[in-house]
């Protein structure tokens, strides 16, 4: 599985917004486009732009995603389209997902808590679980973090039994792997250990390159990748095709089981 994440600029309500919620859905759906051309199996939208981030965010951050993700769902209608809301509003990233269609949701902090530039973000896999029973949603995936980037544990364990509460006691349907910081590569003792401890798929989710791929590709099912598309290699700008066709060839070749 090959997913490449669509980093939204600022949206509307937001400390560094400019732009029109159309605006940016159309520069989102060129994003789009171009993940499609390069052949990715996955896309992953996200409110990159709006830091500082919100714990909860606002009803219009909700009404700016999903036209957002509208536009992407019509520029690549073939693929997996995922929706993460951050910094943790697995609520309205679960909404978000039911109004336009999407398979699946990242969650940061699904299960436990983390300090993080937030404050303390605590895990309610229990209130997301109930949510997407109540919503009709059960086909609508849930891919949450382990000792995920940019947070603290409140207390130290071992990564491998988060993982195994992640998929036993959160119910998560995968596991995402990632390094201390965006763009940042994972430690591959932790990855092979998370591996080693689920039985759902595994992700990396930061920090994944062209020259790293054949080297993740025994400890992992697949890759979720943002700042390797940039042309500038880092987070936040347009995606640039050339870099997503090369990446997705990589990928293929490193990942053919």
């Amino acid at each position: 599985m090959l997913a490449g994440v669509i980093h939204l600029a600022a949206l509307p309500g937001s400390p560094r917004n400019t732009l029109a919620a159309r605006d940016i859905a159309r520069l989102a759906a060129a994003d789009a486009r171009a993940l499609a051309q390069a052949g990715f199996d996955a896309v992953i939208v996200e409110n990159f732009g709006d830091a500082p981030f919100l714990r909860r965010v606002e009803a219009v951050t909700v009404s700016a995603m999903t036209v957002a993700a509208l536009a992407v769902r019509e520029a690549f209608p073939g693929a997996r389209l995922g929706i993460n809301v951050l910094r943790n509003d697995a609520e309205a990233a679960l909404s978000i997902a039911c109004a336009v269609g999407a398979e699946l949701i990242r969650v940061n902090v699904h299960t436990g808590a983390r300090v993080t530039d937030q404050g303390i973000v605590e895990g309610a896999a229990g209130a997301t679980m109930r949510l997407r029973r109540a919503l009709g949603a059960d086909g609508v995936r849930i891919w949450a973090d382990v000792d995920v980037k940019h947070s603290a544990p409140l207390g130290a364990r071992p990564i491998e039994d988060e993982a195994r509460d992640l998929e036993s006691r959160g119910l998560a349907d995968a596991v995402l792997v990632t390094g201390e910081g965006t763009g940042r590569a994972v430690d591959l003792g932790k990855l092979s250990a998370v591996r080693g401890a689920v039985k759902v798929p595994v992700l990396v989710a930061s920090g994944a390159t062209l020259e790293g791929l054949a080297g993740l590709a025994p400890a992992c099912d697949g890759v979720i990748v943002g700042s390797a598309l940039r042309a500038d290699g880092r987070a936040g700008g347009p995606i640039d095709a050339e870099n997503a066709r090369r990446f997705a060839d990589a990928f293929r070749k490193a990942f053919d089981r």
